[in-house]
């Protein structure tokens, strides 16, 4: 039974990979033989399919999480799950729903190659650089900070200028990272069912494995810090959050934390680490939230907050932050569907990613009540 269940899952990844093709933009020349036309000719039939694939991924996840809880998984199904999973969507076409792995090739395209500073020289400068061709942002400098473009250097030289090569060799680097996130918390939390919360959740999956965001990188040095804090290496703290700063800013949310949690292990004090990684996490949240300021809440944010997951025994906050998982993979839907991101799609965009986390609360609360009624009673 549990060999059939984990194969179905395997052909569940391999579709999910496959249909990932069908967004294949019609000007990546490198990739143009396997440009269907299937996204721009039929919207609303690959809005359902990716409707009913994250349906089905959440389902899986639902299904881990409990035989994993009920010990009927162990060791070795985690490990299949994890290997199965990045393996198959090692596969998938990066640049389903969002165009940021172009940019990050496109930044250290421009100092790697044309030995030019990304923070000064847009990419539409190279005007007949190829990646103008698909890319987005192109009319923007670089993004991220410097710690993460000097780390970009590693995948785009180990392209040796092939761009199909390249933009896979960016993939298994941010795979990297996600695979030694696993075993950082792992080593942390010693427990493959709370590790199972972040390992497997759909949208971590998703946006690390097939979308390959940077986010990944910028919170593994953050847990990497956490981890040294735990153990009293200060120092090598204090560089590593350093770093991760250094790769995307919004780590520097967690500074007040590690300060805190400085101070009272120079004084000799007891921490409760269990409060630590919640105010942690929900550091990370806030920022989340603030983040709708600046332009828009982004799905591949949830990272953030969601790598604290194997730490967190508050109820409240974890379905919060599930519910927040499921949402924000349905924020893809509007686009999906209407090709605009004007008009009612911001709206759209919101209702789906905070109704679900609205109904949690309401559910929760409603639970509590009626426990209350019932306790009361006897």
């Amino acid at each position: 039974m549990k060999k059939m269940f984990l194969g179905v899952y395997s052909i569940f990844l391999v579709c999910l990979a496959i249909f990932s093709y069908a967004f294949v933009d019609p000007n990546l020349l490198f990739l143009r033989k396997l440009y269907t036309g299937l996204y721009a000719t039929n919207r609303p039939f690959v809005t359902l399919a990716f409707i009913f694939l994250v349906l089905i991924f959440f389902g899986f996840y639902t299904l881990f999480l409990y035989w994993f809880r009920q010990k009927v998984f162990g060791n070795n199904e985690f490990k299949f799950i994890l290997i199965s999973t990045v393996v198959f969507l090692f596969l998938a076409y990066p640049a389903m729903v969002s165009y940021d792995i172009f940019n990050y090739v496109a930044t250290a395209k421009a100092l790697f190659f044309y030995h030019e500073n990304p923070y000064i020289i847009m990419p539409i400068q190279f005007l007949h650089d190829p990646l103008l061709l698909f890319m987005q942002a192109a009319n923007k400098t670089a993004l991220y900070g410097p710690f993460w473009i000097f780390l970009t250097g590693i995948p785009y030289l180990s392209g040796f200028g092939n761009f199909a090569v390249t933009l896979f060799a960016f993939k298994l680097f941010n795979t990297i990272f996600y695979l030694a996130s696993i075993a950082l918390l792992y080593k942390m939390s010693k427990n493959i069912y709370y590790l199972s919360f972040f390992a497997f959740n759909p949208l971590v999956i998703f946006e690390t494995l097939v979308s390959s965001h940077n986010d990944i990188v910028m919170m593994f040095f953050a847990i990497l810090t956490i981890y040294f804090l735990k153990n009293k290496k200060l120092i090598l703290s204090i560089i590593l959050i350093i770093l991760s700063i250094l790769i995307k800013y919004s780590t520097v949310f967690l500074l007040p934390v590690i300060l805190y949690a400085m101070f009272y292990q120079l004084r000799n004090k007891k921490l409760e680490w269990e409060k630590i990684f919640l105010w942690f996490s929900i550091s990370m949240l806030v920022i989340f939230l603030l983040s709708q300021i600046r332009e828009e809440i982004y799905p591949w944010y949830a990272i953030w907050f969601l790598i604290f997951l194997p730490f967190i025994r508050n109820k409240l906050i974890k379905y919060i932050y599930l519910s927040f998982s499921f949402g924000l993979l349905f924020r893809y839907v509007p686009f999906m569907l209407l090709g605009t991101y004007f008009g009612t799609t911001p709206l759209i965009k919101n209702f789906m990613t905070f109704i679900p986390v609205g109904v949690t609360i309401l559910f929760l609360a409603l639970k509590k009540f009626i426990w209350q009624k019932s306790s009361n009673r006897f």
